[in-house]
């Protein structure tokens, strides 16, 4: 993964860096197919923002089953 897509995706590129990443997307198949498979990443991650988070009553979770 190009990590400029993330940083793209998620609007932490200054001006003169998202200018060079559009003109780079103009031409790099790989980062136009990683861009359509993010550009969902900022609305999901707003949306996380409303689920409440877990309380201490809850029980862990276990990453072995």
């Amino acid at each position: 993964m190009h990590e400029g897509v993330a940083a793209y995706v998620l609007g932490v590129l200054d001006e003169d860096e998202h200018e060079a990443f559009e003109h780079h997307l103009d031409t790099c198949t790989s980062c136009q197919a990683e861009l359509k498979e993010l550009v969902d990443v900022p609305g999901r991650l707003d949306e996380l923002r409303h689920f409440p988070s877990a309380s201490e009553d809850d029980p862990p979770m276990s990453m072995s089953r």
